[in-house]
């Protein structure tokens, strides 16, 4: 019997990944005009009022611990996530930013496996993980003439890491709860976008609209706003909710892939024999972690059901 939800949480999955691996290049073209906080400023503030829009019902938690997870969810998933990986790319190479981000599935795996206690840890997981890694370190430093290491910038990359390895955890618990996906993801916009406040007064911050006279530059605020934030927390969220934090963050793997892809195309930039060689070994490993919790599913699925005709 076909699994139509899994399926379309994986869909969602792959759809989210799709959009977040092209982001690269609007940031990349923001950048000429906008500081990195400012960016993240307007475009979760406009995935925040997309939302309101969307689905302006109101949402009232009464559970004050579940109110501090969307609060956590904010923080992580949000604020200190992208904070982190901006301030990270000003102090280490970006490619040794695109390798450590790349570690969350394995994060989240662990910390699932401490806190969700329903996602254990497989061979196959750890062996897919290790192929879609040498895919993904091919990828980044394509091309590169040598390799730095920086540790307060590689630091902040691996805290980036952690920290959207603890969102995708709550994220797991908050969506246990039964709440719309919409407002979910809203209220974490909310808290994302409050506590960002703080370190916009701690920068060059500035609201001078005549930057958004460009139409290249609204599409892709627009872009990272209503499509990147807005549209894919939502399904990535979705995701998470119908397919697990594990299973869901595998998909992460294909980021670079996206990247190079859509810089092929859009930036007309070359696919060298390396860069080819890592898509592959990514999408490998991609399979591999994916399979291997799939087998593990049926597996229980099928002695659960053995020992319940048993019973009877």
């Amino acid at each position: 019997m076909i699994d139509n939800k899994g399926t379309i949480g994986h869909l969602s999955a792959l759809l989210t990944i799709l959009i977040w691996g092209t982001t690269f290049i609007s940031t990349k073209i923001l950048l000429e005009d906008f500081t990195p906080i400012e960016i993240l400023f307007y475009r979760f503030t406009m995935g925040l009022l997309a939302l309101f829009l969307i689905y302006p019902h109101v949402f009232k938690v009464k559970d004050r611990k579940s109110e501090l997870l969307f609060a956590g969810a904010g923080l992580c998933g949000v604020t200190l996530y992208y904070l982190l990986e901006n301030i990270a790319l000003t102090f280490t190479m970006a490619s040794n930013v695109g390798v450590i981000c790349s570690l969350s599935p394995f994060f989240t795996a662990i910390f699932a496996s401490i806190f969700l206690k329903e996602e254990p840890l497989r061979a196959n997981f750890f062996i897919g993980f290790i192929v879609a890694m040498a895919g993904i370190t091919l990828i980044s430093f394509n091309g590169a003439s040598n390799f730095q290491i920086n540790p307060l910038g590689d630091l902040l990359a691996v805290g980036a890491t952690i920290v959207w390895a603890v969102y995708s955890v709550i994220m797991k618990k908050i969506s246990s709860f039964g709440f719309n996906t919409i407002q979910i993801t809203r209220r974490v916009f909310f808290y994302g976008v409050l506590f960002m406040i703080p370190a916009l007064f701690l920068s060059d911050f500035s609201f001078e609209l005549s930057r958004f006279a460009n139409p290249v530059q609204i599409f892709n605020i627009l872009f990272l706003g209503l499509g990147a934030s807005a549209l894919c927390f939502v399904t990535w969220n979705y995701a998470v909710k119908i397919v697990g934090a594990v299973k869901t963050s595998v998909y992460i793997y294909m980021v670079p892939v996206v990247t190079v892809i859509t810089s092929m195309i859009v930036l007309h930039e070359p696919m060298t024999g390396m860069a080819a060689l890592g898509t592959v070994l990514t999408l490998a490993g991609l399979f591999l972690s994916e399979n291997n919790v799939r087998i593990k599913n049926k597996r229980y699925e099928l002695k659960r059901s053995a020992n319940n005709s048993f019973s009877k």
